[in-house]
């Protein structure tokens, strides 16, 4: 039986009422944003979690960032779990998770930042469960309706942090151009040193600026051992790095 729980070094993530459980590339996914977000010389106070799922993305946003967050999740049950998971965490008073669609959400006032892991695979063969149907496809909220989301929650000038598989990085590129969101930096993570990108991390803004950087990023190295760079990015995270 699957273990119910993932444990990091500062908090714990249950995971056995979500369709959708802690992975390595969500992991490497909240590391590197809540990295970039402490390194960025725009303030950042608030920000938006678009589809929370267990609150992984917010607890490990919140770890490195003194800010607050919103986090909002479609799904009954893993609202109430990521809840719980962000009530023992120590960052349970900067955090508050509501169980709604984004589509209708309407914050106090516009967010510094939004993140989202969203839906990922459109058109292609669904599960016979609604949950994971919520969680891995788009049937709730498709990439056009969440970019509309970012577009409308964002503050000016603000930034935002998608994950999408890397088949999905052209379409990806057209719809921000089409919404006026602009990219900066690109990472792309890769199982392994041989492998090809199999998902794109994208940072943009509202606001036009200079291109970012592309970062490529592999989990294991020639030897099935994490590469530094992995180790550098979870190393205030995972129990054994």
């Amino acid at each position: 039986m699957a273990n119910p729980y993932f444990q990091f070094k500062q908090f714990t993530v249950y995971h056995d009422r979500c369709a959708m459980k802690v992975t390595t590339d969500c992991c490497v996914f909240g590391a590197w944003v809540a990295g970039d977000m402490g390194r960025e010389e725009r303030k950042i106070t608030t920000a938006l979690d678009i589809g929370s799922g267990t609150g992984l993305l917010s607890l490990m946003i919140a770890q490195k960032n003194d800010l607050d967050i919103d986090a909002v999740e479609i799904d009954k049950e893993a609202s109430l779990q990521s809840q719980e998971n962000i009530a023992a965490s120590p960052w349970k008073d900067r955090i508050q998770v509501e169980n709604e669609d984004a589509r209708q959400f309407r914050g106090v006032s516009k967010y510094d930042c939004i993140v989202s892991n969203p839906p990922f695979y459109e058109n292609e063969l669904t599960s016979e469960r609604k949950t994971k149907n919520i969680a891995h496809h788009s049937e709730e909220l498709r990439l056009p309706e969440l970019l509309k989301v970012v577009k409308m929650n964002l503050e000016e000038g603000g930034l935002f942090y998608l994950m999408f598989p890397f088949k999905r990085r052209r379409e990806l590129e057209q719809l921000l151009r089409e919404n006026d969101l602009y990219t900066e930096d690109v990472v792309l993570l890769s199982q392994s040193l041989e492998h090809a990108p199999f998902r794109v991390i994208v940072k943009g803004s509202n606001v036009k600026g200079e291109p970012g950087e592309s970062i490529s990023i592999s989990v294991w190295d020639e030897e099935q051992q994490y590469t530094k760079a992995f180790v550098d990015l979870l190393k205030d995270y995972y129990l054994y790095l």
